[in-house]
């Protein structure tokens, strides 16, 4: 098989509907568009939304909230989950690889649930309170990156 021996499944390309072409062609006279009105005129699409003139159902309902855009989102990670990595050295990338922390957000948060009983090398986007305590107490380093 090379590129010039490929060609289409029969079906999957269909031709371009030619309207207004006389009445044999089956779609001659009013073109497919029905009598006159708005829809058998040109340029009658309306806004995505668009409910007639009614107000829009977006319109209608209350705005709540507010969404940060210089919001720093965190990957939390609690130390139960770093008791389960392997290894004195923990990175962002370990806890990705190990499967505790997803590519987005890509900033890692340390978070105290759980203890923490052996030496810890920790680099971290963020430490709460408590997971710093709690990793300095068995011995370990909390180094922010």
């Amino acid at each position: 098989m090379d590129l010039a021996s490929l060609t289409n499944t029969p079906g999957s390309r269909h031709r371009r509907k030619r309207v207004g072409r006389g009445t044999a062609s089956g779609h001659g006279r009013q073109s497919g568009k029905g009598h006159k009105g708005q829809y058998a005129r040109k340029g009658h699409k309306f806004k995505a939304g668009f409910e007639g003139g009614k107000m829009p159902l977006l319109r209608r309902l209350p705005k709540r909230g507010f969404k940060n855009p210089a919001r720093a989102a965190f990957a939390p990670v609690s130390l139960a989950a770093l008791a389960r990595v392997a290894g004195d050295e923990i990175t962002p990338a370990t806890l990705r690889a190990a499967g505790l922390a997803p590519r987005d957000p890509w900033r890692v948060k340390i978070l105290g649930g759980g203890t923490c009983s052996r030496k810890l090398a920790v680099q971290a986007h963020a430490f709460s309170a408590g997971a710093r305590a709690a990793i300095e107490a068995a011995g370990g380093s909390c180094t922010v990156i």
